[in-house]
């Protein structure tokens, strides 16, 4: 049974994180996509395969998501880039990590360079979605759409077979954290795996990210038939090759 647990980023204020410690210097840290969680396919079998490795893992669900405090609603991407932060470095500390972001964990993920660069050994990214609300939202948005959203303050934003009500404060927060204008000079590996039948992200969004590390060992490996979330077994075990390509 997978045992999840919470730590508190302020007063009153609760992270549930998914945290196996083993006798290991190195962590694989997963980064959820938009309104998940740690329940799913991806953070339970990427556990399962650190404990069979002896790497530790760790995993959070952001405020407003799962069962961290907040309401979704009132998240922002400073809010949720702050609460990775503070995970990791409360439970990392100084040793070093792999960074696996799923959709808009590899957003997150890419803002995590700024403070922690020297530690991050690798980058994975699925079907990888930096800088969404403004390159697949708002400007997909026809001028009537977008006159309406800056009356109302707010988008509902069908996605996926969902729907998510997108605040415009939402969306300015999003250009604070922009990650395909700087460059990192990591000398890392950089993965990405994007599904062939993935309809929420576009492949030539998750390609950006190549252009910004000038100096990783990079690959793009494309899944026939993968949609987004890229959960199939087939799917997770091409997700743990490049994991182990990284670690080994």
């Amino acid at each position: 049974m997978t045992k999840f647990s919470y730590i508190y980023f302020k007063k009153d204020k609760k992270l549930r994180i998914l945290n196996s410690k083993l006798n290991s210097k190195l962590t694989v840290v997963f980064l959820h996509g938009l309104k998940s969680d740690m329940e799913g396919k991806k953070p339970l079998f990427l556990n399962r395969y650190c404990k069979k490795n002896k790497v530790n893992f760790l995993s959070l669900e952001y405020a407003g998501h799962g069962k961290s405090y907040g309401k979704f609603e009132n998240g922002t991407i400073s809010q949720w880039r702050n609460n990775v932060k503070f995970v990791i470095r409360k439970i990392i500390k100084k040793e070093k990590f792999l960074i696996v972001g799923s959709s808009l964990g590899a957003w997150l993920g890419l803002l995590q360079f700024q403070d922690f660069k020297k530690q991050i050994i690798g980058f994975i990214g699925i079907g990888s979605a930096p800088e969404f609300l403004d390159r697949l939202i708002w400007q997909k948005l026809k001028n009537n759409e977008k006159k309406l959203f800056l009356k109302k303050k707010f988008y509902m934003l069908k996605s996926d077979g969902y729907e998510y009500k997108i605040k415009l404060a939402f969306l300015k927060d999003g250009r604070k954290n922009k990650v395909l204008n700087k460059k990192i000079n990591s000398k890392i590996p950089v993965f990405l795996i994007h599904g062939k039948k993935d309809d929420v992200v576009p492949l030539k969004l998750s390609k950006k990210i190549f252009s910004i590390f000038p100096r990783a060992k990079k690959k793009m490996e494309i899944v026939k038939g993968g949609d987004h979330s890229l959960s199939r077994k087939g799917d997770l075990n091409k997700l743990t090759n490049l994991i182990n390509k990284v670690i080994y």
